[in-house]
């Protein structure tokens, strides 16, 4: 773990620790956890005990406020072990964000130390069913009506909905506004009366915790309830909060691509063909270079634009690299360490077929790829042409 250098003691020790809790308690029990799409109870109770819940969360409310280097780190390791784990925390991040950056003083008092804790496990609603990666094209609404919001809409794709306990909303308070950016808020939302979780999404992978579709029906918010006290300022909130959530995301395809590559190194020294070891035929060793060689880069990578949010500064567009080329990363290194297992890459008594199936959620995930290279680009042109800094 050469890569830990960059880290303080205290740090390195985090990450140490996490990884310990993936190959004692999470490695013996995934592969019946996942096959059964069994909720991991037990292991989100150790999350909790060991402080992963309050990674992000600032020391005066009860959290450990780790550097970005350290919490993708943590999360490549949980990823490691088993995506799902790391999903489990990915929407709580983002929201404990949101509260540390924009929160009013009381909205960080009242939530902050229990999600620390995790106590209250927090999720985000951004995508609605027909509104995909378009989160300006809300149709979820929010109108202000004798000293509460009433809101009405649907949100879908949504982890941990069942379990949350605070759910950061995007909806408009503003539908007339324009631009439409201006009308758009998160509200902190609670379960309650008019908030429904309809059903639970069926998926290819990433099973044991739930995605899930939420309807709201004249669902009553407190107007304090309104991120940082000032209508129309949720869209910026949320895309900053979007770049921890596109980190978390390439950190988990980390996760997942290396633990595809570990089983493939492992099982191409193991298994023999011809006489030799299969990594000694020069199709198999050549897969195993470039998955290495394409690891070392995404993990630079995400690295990089980590650092560069910790030094403050804008990285909306280094998020969104990492998050692409991570998760293409992942998907290539999933498919490979497949065609190196043969036909035992097809068989659910292998992990490999399991990180196969959950590498595509990375490509799709936090804004698709697609609108990934979008961000990107714009980026690249405001940039060269002096029209955005590189501060938060």
């Amino acid at each position: 773990m050469g890569y830990l250098d960059a880290l303080d003691a205290d740090e390195r020790d985090i990450v140490r620790t996490v990884a310990d809790f993936v190959d004692q308690q999470v490695k013996p029990v995934v592969r019946e956890l996942e096959h059964t799409n069994t909720y991991p109870e037990a292991l989100i109770e150790s999350m909790k005990e060991l402080g992963i819940y309050g990674l992000a969360v600032p020391e005066e409310y009860g959290g450990v406020d780790v550097s970005m280097q350290c919490y993708v780190l943590v999360t490549e390791e949980l990823a490691r072990g088993w995506m799902s784990l790391a999903g489990a925390m990915g929407g709580h991040t983002v929201v404990v964000t949101l509260l540390t950056r924009f929160g009013t003083d009381a909205q960080k008092a009242a939530w902050l130390p229990r999600l620390a804790t995790g106590e209250v496990r927090a999720t985000m609603a951004l995508t609605e069913p027909g509104g995909g990666s378009d989160l300006q094209a809300l149709r979820t609404t929010a109108r202000e009506v004798d000293g509460e919001y009433r809101v009405n809409g649907s949100k879908t794709w949504i982890t941990n909905a069942r379990r949350a306990g605070l759910t950061a909303l995007l909806c408009k308070t503003d539908p007339d506004a324009q631009p439409r950016s201006r009308g758009i808020s998160v509200l902190l939302v609670e379960p309650g009366p008019g908030l429904e979780v309809s059903r639970d999404l069926p998926k290819l992978g990433y099973k044991g915790v739930e995605s899930c579709e939420l309807r709201f029906d004249d669902c009553r918010v407190p107007v304090d309830h309104l991120l940082g006290g000032v209508p129309g300022r949720g869209f910026a909130q949320m895309m900053k909060g979007l770049e921890t959530g596109r980190l978390q995301v390439a950190a988990r395809a980390l996760g997942v691509g290396r633990a595809a590559f570990d089983d493939a190194l492992a099982y191409a020294q193991e298994r023999e063909s011809f006489g030799q070891p299969i990594w000694k035929h020069q199709s198999i060793g050549n897969y195993l270079a470039d998955m290495a060689t394409g690891l070392e880069a995404a993990r630079q990578l995400t690295l990089y634009a980590a650092r560069e949010y910790d030094a403050g500064r804008r990285v909306d567009m280094e998020a969104g690299m990492a998050k692409l080329f991570a998760s293409e990363t992942a998907m290539t290194v999933a498919l490979n360490a497949v065609r190196i297992h043969g036909g035992y890459g097809y068989s659910t008594e292998f992990d490999v077929e399991r990180y196969f199936r959950d590498a595509p959620l990375m490509i799709v995930g936090e804004g698709t790829n697609e609108i990934q290279r979008n961000v990107i680009v714009g980026q690249l042109v405001k940039r060269a042409t002096g029209l955005v800094g590189g501060s938060s």
